[in-house]
């Protein structure tokens, strides 16, 4: 008796003062999830939702076990985030990568355009943008009616403007060039290749691109905290950062095709209209509805918003889009419920990489709607571990004592 006493006393201790790594703790199960505020929007006509790949749960648990939560995550004692129509979101900090807050940020959704964030990604690193290009007829085969920047077979363009078509009109026709170009000989399809390469590479592991521009394709999927990483690779780029916040520009004439040239501006309404706006990307498909990435800096701080699955009533993306951003200012600057990882840091598997150096470092991982604030160094950081060890001494002093009184009845 006394031999098994001790033995349990000895696991109770080494269990109460041992700190359990925050890569060991497990996902956040479905059950119980708290729901997301949501707005109302008026009733639209949608197409049937495309069915998503099985979820995988290391990859649902990529940057944090308390993002895999299919509701909501915040920080404990933060206001309650803003009502949207979003099916799917998160927060972020672009520089520290921090998450502050998410909807399901795991979740599986189809993302519009987007995903020519992902083709900029790996684009804009690997071409020159004095570059003359000449745009083919393949190049302008998209979709009857989707958006176009309005580039002309046989046209020549650098890829600057290719570029600042892609980002600041969406033009698809555009997106068909860029990836033509990071290719090779293995044309629009390579570049492709080369985007889902980019992906894993980023630990955007449930992002899976079919098609450069984001036109719907069959199993093409992203979420909210892959797009998050994506666009944290495109702002780290001063290149980027200077087409996203560029208003308007003008696409040259063509002398050969006698056409005139024209100007386009910038679709994305955050940086017109919110102060400190660093750019972003708009998107809508009739799967995807309305998607949205943007990001401004406040204060020191520059946030990124990620939303998918949105409707444009009562709040237009955008405008959804700088509700978050507010309500991210708003939180303490050490608040966290999980992180981005970074590039490398991820297998496919959701695992991580055998060669890759280990990420920042983190406290232990919240639950949905329990997240918590950085632990500062000392007694506050450990105070668990101690109360902890403190209720195992008082146990352990309490089986001792039942035990002996049990072997001094025996022997009387």
């Amino acid at each position: 008796m006394r031999a098994s006493v001790l033995a349990a006393a000895a696991v109770l201790l080494l269990t109460a003062g041992t700190a359990v790594p925050a890569a060991a703790a497990p996902a956040v199960p479905a059950t119980g999830a708290v729901p997301c505020p949501k707005a109302v929007a008026p009733k639209v006509p949608r197409s049937p939702k495309p069915t998503p790949p099985p979820s995988v749960p290391e990859q649902q648990a990529v940057g944090g076990a308390a993002l895999a939560a299919p509701g909501l995550v915040a920080p404990a004692g933060a206001a309650p985030p803003p009502a949207v129509t979003a099916t799917s979101w998160l927060v972020a900090d672009l520089d520290t990568g921090a998450v502050l807050g998410g909807c399901g940020p795991h979740g599986y959704a189809t993302p519009a355009s987007v995903q020519k964030l992902l083709l900029t990604a790996t684009a804009l690193p690997r071409l020159d943008p004095k570059q003359v290009v000449t745009v083919t007829h393949a190049d302008l085969d998209i979709a009857p009616g989707s958006s176009a920047v309005g580039l002309l077979e046989g046209g020549r363009y650098t890829v600057e403007t290719v570029f600042l078509g892609l980002l600041l009109q969406s033009g698809n026709e555009a997106a068909n060039v860029l990836a033509r170009l990071v290719g090779g000989p293995a044309g629009a399809a390579g570049g492709v290749r080369a985007m889902n390469a980019e992906a894993a590479r980023l630990g955007a592991l449930q992002t899976h691109a079919v098609t450069p521009s984001g036109l719907d394709g069959p199993g093409q999927f992203t979420s909210a905290y892959d797009l998050a990483l994506i666009a944290r690779a495109c702002f780290a780029d001063p290149t980027f950062r200077r087409y996203a916040l560029t208003e308007s520009t003008r696409i040259p004439a063509q002398p050969a095709l006698r056409k005139k040239g024209f100007q386009i501006q910038n679709e994305n309404q955050l940086i017109y209209r919110y102060p400190g706006a660093l750019g972003g990307k708009t998107g809508f498909t009739d799967y995807a509805r309305h998607t949205y990435v943007g990001a401004a800096q406040r204060g020191g701080r520059r946030l990124v918003v990620t939303l998918l699955g949105a409707e444009p009533s009562p709040m237009r993306g955008w405008e959804q889009g700088a509700t978050l951003l507010d309500w991210g200012f708003s939180l303490p600057r050490d608040a966290s419920v999980g992180r981005l990882v970074s590039p490398g840091e991820t297998a496919a598997n959701g695992s991580p990489s055998a060669s890759a150096s280990p990420g920042p470092a983190v406290t232990p991982e919240p639950r949905a709607m329990a997240a918590h604030r950085v632990a500062r160094p000392g007694l506050a950081a450990s105070w668990p571990v101690v109360a902890g060890a403190a209720a195992a001494a008082v146990v352990v002093a309490a089986l001792l004592t039942t035990a002996l009184l049990r072997r001094r009845r025996r022997q009387t």
